[in-house]
Parts: C-alpha cells; sequence; structure tokens
C-alpha cells in the first residue's frame, strides 16, 4: 500500500473513530413531566425541569459529556431504559431490590419515602398503611409504594399514570387517600396546585430508599463516569446546592 493511501485510510479511520465518540458522547436522559420538584414541565419553558434535570446537567459538565431529555411518562421508565430508546433515567425512581434486579444506580444524590394525602375534612392522624384499609387509595403505576399497600390489606388501589392525576381525583372525592413520594407532595401543596387536601405529618413512610441515576444493566463504565462526577459534585457542594435550590435540605 503507498505512503498516500495509507494515510488516507489512517485519517478516514481516525474521522470514523471520532464520530463514533462522539455519538457515544451524547445521552438519551428519560424523565418526567410530572414530579415537582424533582421533575416537572416548566410552563414558561416548556422544558422539563426540576432536582434531577440539574443533577443531570452539573453530571454531564463535569464528566463532559451532552445530553437530551425524553419525557415519558413514569411506568415507560425502565422499559425505555432496556430497549435501548434512552441510556439514563434522571427521574424520582427510588432504589428497590427489584429494581435493581434489573437496572444499576449510582450513588445517591437523596433518600426519602412516601407521603400520605389525604382530604382535609379527614383529620385522622395516621401512622401507618393499615389504618387505610376499606378506603379508595391512589397510587401510581411502577412505583415502589403498591406491593406495600397491598401487603398491608388495603384491596381498593387505583392505579394512574400521573401523580398529578391522582391528586386531581383525590380532590374530587374520587379516592380517599393517595400515597406519593413525600417531597412530591410536599411541592404540591406548597404551589397550591390542590385544594382542600393535606400532607398527613404524623404518618411514617413505610419505604424509604436512596436515589440516583440510573443506567442499564452491566454498564460499568458509563456508571462509574457518572458515579466519578456524583461524588466530585458531593465534595465541592453542588449536590447541596441543587437540593437547597427546590428546598430539599436535609
Amino acid at each position: 500500500m503507498g505512503m498516500k493511501k495509507l494515510l488516507s485510510v489512517c485519517m478516514l479511520a481516525a474521522c470514523l473513530n471520532g464520530s463514533v465518540a462522539l455519538a457515544a458522547d451524547n445521552y438519551k436522559v428519560g424523565s418526567t413531566p410530572t414530579g415537582m420538584p424533582f421533575t416537572y414541565l416548566d410552563a414558561k419553558s416548556g422544558k422539563i425541569a426540576g432536582v434531577m434535570v440539574d443533577v443531570i446537567d452539573a453530571v454531564s459538565k463535569k464528566a463532559g459529556f451532552t445530553y437530551e431529555i425524553s419525557p415519558m411518562v413514569f411506568s415507560a421508565l425502565i422499559g425505555s431504559l432496556q430497549s435501548k430508546r434512552i441510556d439514563i433515567i434522571s427521574a424520582a425512581m427510588i432504589k428497590t431490590d427489584e429494581r435493581a434486579k434489573v437496572i444499576d444506580y449510582t450513588n445517591t444524590i437523596f433518600s426519602y419515602g412516601e407521603g400520605l394525602v389525604v382530604p382535609e375534612s379527614d383529620k385522622t392522624e395516621y401512622t401507618s398503611l393499615d389504618q387505610l384499609k376499606g378506603k379508595a387509595v391512589g397510587i401510581q403505576i411502577g412505583t415502589a409504594y403498591i406491593a406495600p399497600a397491598q401487603q398491608a390489606g388495603i384491596t381498593d388501589v387505583k392505579l394512574y399514570d400521573a401523580s398529578t392525576d391522582m391528586m386531581r381525583d383525590l380532590e374530587k372525592g374520587r379516592v380517599q387517600a393517595v400515597l406519593v413520594d413525600q417531597p412530591i407532595a410536599a411541592a404540591y401543596l406548597s404551589n397550591n396546585m390542590f385544594k382542600n387536601v393535606r400532607l398527613v405529618e404524623s404518618y411514617k413512610p413505610v419505604v424509604v430508599r436512596d436515589l440516583g441515576l440510573i443506567t442499564r444493566k452491566g454498564e460499568t463504565d458509563l456508571q462509574q463516569k457518572l458515579n466519578t462526577a456524583i461524588d466530585a459534585l458531593k465534595a465541592d457542594g453542588t449536590v447541596a446546592a441543587i437540593l437547597k435550590k427546590w428546598k430539599l435540605e436535609k
């Protein structure tokens, strides 16, 4: 092979390798339009915003990759990740033993459990799930709260694609209680999104788990990249600042 031809082949290979590297450094990130303060559709910008958007944005800058948000319902996130329609989940999906069998979590960003929301007219100071027996209880599809509710003897569990839908049904009296991520419930109520309902302060969550970014099972290189960035952002105070911005300080 002549020198000129060899150089041409090498240059072409370099260009192709560069293109592959560039493509590999851009990730599709699955997120949900409901789930304030973690993720929600910002009416002003028309884009997904929230804690987990700020987190993936900071992580991408620290790790040196670009990303694009793919909005979808919560129940579609894991399936979309496994089918490679997205590469990372950045949403309010806490770690459970069942989920950890099929997806991998990064180091922890925040930890929380479920909150109980009931009509304001219901003055009961609930402390446990078994006190909800006989009531219609709304729970979002795909969350970690369905099995504990059923195990507590709640037989009338109504499932919803979005937490906002079940909160709306609670307002209208179609369900008598909802189980939703505690920080999400608090954000909904502090922003006056729903009327005549209250977050039960006496209730003790059954499911308290860690929240992190999520990748496909076994993607160790991506996990390492994300974890290195997360650890650095924890150390320099960026994660704490994001949590404070969204009123999630511990």
